[in-house]
């Protein structure tokens, strides 16, 4: 079995468009998206593309169960997501439910991998951040019990392929809101690990998001699209969120 694994899209249709091109082309048996689908400028628009697509699996992250949440009248996450409560406010009930039943984790058995448990934030929450910067002893009670010789996680943004304790820890990057340089970043899974990068058409990618309603959909054009943050700027994010 080969898969293909996204991540954090946050709403930026353009960009997961483009990555799907990609895939279609590949013999990709099935599509792993590991949470954050949604919390950005065109929420609807990114659900209803995700909704049809064939072969994929979907597990939730944070700003998946802060925009449930929101829907609902319910306390959100402590990490919410950008812009949630306006994201919440265009979800139909048929994506509420969808997001709503995405699940913890997805366990897979792939060639030349072996057992592979795919997450958000780590195999114990949504929340928690794995990073190439983590220290070691953390990554090691972070993954201890997890039953498993892969560990695909998302939750950071960035790119990074790790080994502890015999397990490899490998995060796919950010399709939607990477950190370091601009583009939709992705990873194929079977019998290696490949990392990609998508490259888009990104100025008229946010000339698109900007017609959003989103209260700042020129401001995460400009930020997230044309240009994305450093990986000093992310690390320094994540140094004050609970990271790395």
């Amino acid at each position: 079995m080969r898969v293909a694994a996204l991540s954090d899209i946050h709403g930026n249709l353009p960009a997961l468009e483009a990555v799907l091109a990609e895939v279609a082309h590949e013999s990709i048996d099935l599509v792993v998206i590991c949470g954050d689908v949604a919390s950005g400028p065109l929420p609807v628009e990114t659900l209803d593309l995700l909704i049809t697509l064939p072969n994929a699996r979907f597990l939730h992250g944070n700003a998946d169960r802060s925009l449930v949440a929101g829907y609902d009248g319910t306390a959100k996450p402590r990490l919410a997501g950008p812009a949630a409560d306006w994201c919440a406010a265009q979800l139909s009930k048929q994506h509420r439910d969808f997001l709503a039943s995405f699940p913890d984790e997805v366990r897979l058995e792939l060639d030349g991998l072996g057992r592979v448990l795919f997450c958000h934030g780590s195999p114990r929450s949504d929340e928690e951040m794995m990073t190439s910067a983590t220290p070691e002893g953390r990554l090691r009670e972070i993954t201890a019990g997890s039953d498993a010789d892969v560990i695909v996680c998302g939750h950071t943004h960035m790119q990074f392929d790790r080994m502890v304790d015999g397990v490899r820890i490998v995060n796919p990057g950010s399709v939607g809101m990477p950190y370091g340089e601009p583009g939709a970043y992705w990873a194929l899974f079977g019998p290696e690990v490949n990392f990609r990068r998508t490259d888009y058409d990104r100025e008229s990618a946010a000339a698109r998001i900007g017609k959003s309603s989103w209260p700042d959909a020129a401001g995460f054009a400009r930020d997230n699209v044309v240009s994305v943050p450093g990986v000093a700027a992310a690390m320094e994010f994540f140094a004050k969120h609970g990271g790395p």
